[in-house]
């Protein structure tokens, strides 16, 4: 491959995975701000602001492999985000409690100075078991759910919330790997 490649996120679940991947990279957080405009859908937010978070990188490291990517969770038409307290946290989880909802991860693979650039979404359906008050409170104080999208997480605690997935597992843990080292290792064959 040309350049290195970079990271544009600070997630400790997507650096896992491209470790267990045996991708070799470095990290180095986009910083740009999440704004996303009015005429972006929630369907395309995820891959939206991975592209963001990816083309801002790729000015400051024009000849290196930029991996940028956002998670988003839908369910019954409400965005719900990263909590911002417990109460929030709580009030998410009562939401999805028993219902499916969908989770997506953009991901936006720039090679080269924005001149080569392969962004997808990959989506994946996760229906919640109904939860009872206390489920609730004890999942939220294990402070699992603050960081992340829809206020759970499948790859901690929260796997005993869910009930069946349908789709990539990875793409709920935030980076769907297998499709990212596919597209690499086909961009590689292709220099």
């Amino acid at each position: 491959m040309a350049g290195k490649i970079i990271l544009a996120s600070n997630s400790p679940r997507r650096k896992q995975l491209l470790k267990m991947a045996g991708i070799r990279f470095t990290v180095i957080p986009s910083d740009v701000p999440e704004m996303v405009p009015s005429f972006i859908t929630d369907e395309n937010r995820a891959q939206f602001l991975a592209e963001l978070k990816s083309s801002a990188m790729s000015v400051f490291h024009p000849k290196d492999i930029i991996i940028g990517a956002d998670t988003t969770v839908l369910c019954e038409g409400r965005l719900l985000g990263k909590p911002k307290t417990a109460e929030e946290a709580k009030e998410m989880l009562r939401f999805l409690s028993g219902k499916v909802h969908t989770v997506r991860t953009g991901v936006s693979l720039i090679y080269n100075d924005m001149e080569d650039a392969d962004s997808f979404t990959s989506e994946t359906k996760v229906e919640f078991y109904p939860l009872t008050e206390e489920q609730i409170e004890e999942y939220v104080a294990s402070g699992e759910p603050m960081d992340k999208a829809g206020a759970y997480g499948i790859q901690g605690l929260g796997c005993t919330l869910v009930k069946r997935i349908e789709g990539d597992y990875y793409t709920v843990v935030g980076l769907p790997i297998a499709e990212v080292v596919r597209r690499l290792k086909a961009h590689e064959k292709e220099e």
